[in-house]
């Protein structure tokens, strides 16, 4: 297993081979979302009101949207959010959204809506359809199920996604290892370029494009040898990029299978490109974690569990590594001496989201 180094900040810089800009992440149990320059160096930064829902990532206009994770509503459950706000570059508030079931994922979709993952009990007849994990595993409140939830800027509902009423439960029963408290923890909800819906789910193995107006499938695929996958995206040539995690139990802890960062064809399901390492303990973070192409054709990666977040070129050679120093230094349920990040974005020094406003 991989320990937390005692090196932190840029470990590897190759200028030449880089995608230049700004890496942005919060670190899970602080109060803060960082951005930081090519050599390490903080340039500008969030204060939150409480824990990160998770992460926080950049708008075009330059404002920073965040999930806060509020301490009322489904309790028990991982990666609760429940305060959705709108910064902006100065640290303004200038929108916020109160669903205390609100969870893992969210975003601002093109029309200038949001949507974003949220908790839902299933009824008993759902419950029965829910198979798979570990008997007696369920939340003291029943089995909680996935709802894709989209508001307007004035807060109100204007299209939902349900696992209980829109997805065939029976056809993707949840991993063995994994609890049965909820169907199916969703960890992603990404608009595709034609304004569809990609999702994925952890327990299931299951990652899927939603028709938005048929609220069915046009793909999909389960595959449990991915580990559980996080921060499922659709790329703009069609093909579809993740971290694959390469857990295989609902405590994380499981053989050391090593983690993978896999573009794949949906056409055939392919893959046709991969980040993996030889050794499975030289990457491999079995929770949280993400990965973005960046426009040069490098893929940046978040190895979340250690707070390592490093850029890759297409042949798969380490071009920028950087090392979280900040470390969770009080008494945190989860956290306590770590630097966990749940995803990072890189911003290049003339994109929309910085416009001009460093350098």
């Amino acid at each position: 297993m991989p320990r937390l180094t005692s090196e932190t900040g840029v470990l590897t810089y190759d200028k030449a081979k880089t995608k230049p800009g700004y890496t942005l992440f919060s670190t899970l149990g602080l109060f803060e979302t960082t951005l930081v320059d090519m050599d390490g160096a903080v340039v500008h930064s969030w204060k939150l009101p409480g824990e990160p829902g998770n992460y926080a990532y950049m708008l075009p206009d330059g404002h920073l949207l965040a999930a806060i994770r509020t301490q009322v509503g489904i309790l028990g459950l991982p990666a609760k959010g429940g305060h959705l706000i709108e910064y902006d570059w100065d640290g303004n508030i200038v929108w916020e959204h109160e669903d205390n079931t609100q969870h893992h994922d969210f975003r601002r979709l093109a029309n200038g809506n949001t949507i974003y993952l949220a908790w839902r009990l299933l009824d008993e007849d759902m419950v029965k359809r829910h198979t798979g994990g570990l008997a007696g595993s369920e939340h003291a409140d029943g089995v909680y199920g996935d709802v894709l939830r989209e508001i307007n800027p004035a807060g109100e509902v204007v299209w939902e996604w349900f696992v209980g009423t829109d997805m065939d439960m029976e056809q993707f029963p949840i991993h063995p290892g994994t609890w049965r408290q909820e169907y199916a923890h969703g960890n992603t909800v990404a608009e595709c370029p034609n304004g569809d819906i990609m999702i994925n789910q952890r327990m299931t193995g299951f990652m899927g494009h939603i028709d938005k107006q048929t609220k069915k499938f046009n793909w999909c695929l389960q595959d449990h040898e991915f580990g559980q996958q996080h921060d499922v995206q659709m790329l703009e040539n069609g093909n579809i990029l993740f971290f694959a995690n390469g857990s295989t139990h609902a405590s994380y802890h499981g053989p050391e299978v090593g983690s993978r960062v896999i573009e794949l064809d949906p056409a055939d399901n392919s893959i046709v490109w991969e980040y993996s390492t030889k050794a499975p303990r030289d990457f491999f973070s079995w929770y949280i974690s993400g990965c973005q192409r960046l426009d040069n054709g490098n893929t940046l990666i978040c190895e979340g569990v250690w707070g390592r977040i490093f850029e890759v070129t297409p042949e798969c050679e380490i071009v920028w590594e950087y090392i979280n120093p900040q470390i969770v230094d009080y008494e945190h349920p989860v956290y306590t001496g770590a630097n966990p990040i749940f995803r990072a974005y890189r911003y290049a020094p003339d994109s929309p989201q910085i416009g001009g406003r460093l350098g």
